[in-house]
This record gives structure tokens, C-alpha cells and sequence, in this order.
């Protein structure tokens, strides 16, 4: 009679440890500049801008130069229909400043992990958050960074599982 016989390997728990990602694991791979429109810009201005960089949100700042690299909201796709919906083609000729919340910006910063961003999206029903450490804006994450990251952890894990 013959017996398959598996080799179990058994690990401490202290060496299996995980890790959880955090935003700085997304921005690594992304590519440095972050796109912005200034809030005394039009809406047409906004748009012209995402459709050149292939995009669907920016980083709004303040027209104040003193205060640096300040993010004060985030203008979308969402906001030009709502311009243009709201408006009709007067819609474009609106400021950015009209259309967006500046007293309610969510962000995150890099030692943020993906999870507690993800809830923070969840919550707040949004895709996009600036990503700012030290009152300095340093990127922009996305709900397709962080869904990719967890795509990517999960089938990396499933790879190293399987080499084991």
C-alpha cells in the first residue's frame, strides 16, 4: 500500500509577519509630477488640462504663490458635467473656484496604508486623493492605484505560495 505523503513547511509567526502597503509603495512606481490647475482657471482650462495629460482629476491650488505646493480640492470629470449639465456651454467659462469644496479636502498622506485609504474613498465617495506629507503635496493616488496594488499583492503572494 502506498501513502502520498505532503511536506508541510512550518514557519514562526514571527517570520511571517505581513507588512501592510502603504501610499509611499504606490507613488514609487507612479511618475513624480502631479498635475494642478490654479482655482482662478476656468472650467475649460480644467478640462483642456486632464484631456492633455490623459487624466480625470486634478489637484487644485490656491492663486496664492506664497503658500507652495497647497492643494485646497480636487476638480473631476464630474465637476465639468455638473458645469456643463448645471450651465450648459456657459459651463465652461465658470472658475474652478465655483465648482469646488474647498473646505472639505480629503487627503492622505504616504505612510497612509492602501486600506485606510481605500476606506477613506469609500466614505467620502470619491476616486482621487492628494497625497500630502508635511503640508507639502507629493502625488495623487487613485482608486485604480490602490484596486492595481491589491491585484498585484494578491498574485504575487499566489506566485510565492505556489514556488514554496
Amino acid at each position: 500500500m502506498y501513502t502520498n505523503l505532503a511536506i508541510i513547511k512550518v514557519y514562526p509567526a514571527a517570520q511571517l509577519k505581513e507588512v501592510a502597503m502603504q501610499v509611499g509603495d504606490i507613488l514609487r512606481k507612479k511618475t513624480a509630477r502631479v498635475a494642478t490647475v490654479r482655482m482662478n482657471e476656468t472650467v475649460a482650462i480644467a478640462a483642456q488640462l486632464m484631456r492633455a495629460s490623459n487624466i480625470s482629476a486634478l489637484v487644485v491650488k490656491d492663486v496664492v504663490r506664497t503658500e507652495g505646493n497647497t492643494a485646497v480640492g480636487m476638480f473631476t470629470e464630474r465637476d465639468v458635467v455638473r458645469a456643463i449639465a448645471e450651465h450648459g456651454a456657459a459651463g465652461v467659462n465658470l472658475k474652478v473656484s465655483q465648482l469646488v469644496s474647498v473646505g472639505q479636502l480629503v487627503s492622505c498622506s504616504s505612510t497612509d496604508t492602501l486600506e485606510h485609504v481605500r476606506h477613506l474613498m469609500n466614505k467620502n465617495h470619491i476616486r482621487h486623493l492628494p497625497v500630502i506629507d508635511d503640508y507639502s503635496l507629493i502625488g495623487v493616488v487613485s482608486i485604480r492605484d490602490i484596486s492595481t496594488a491589491f491585484d498585484d499583492q494578491a498574485t504575487g503572494g499566489a506566485r510565492s505560495a505556489s514556488a514554496a
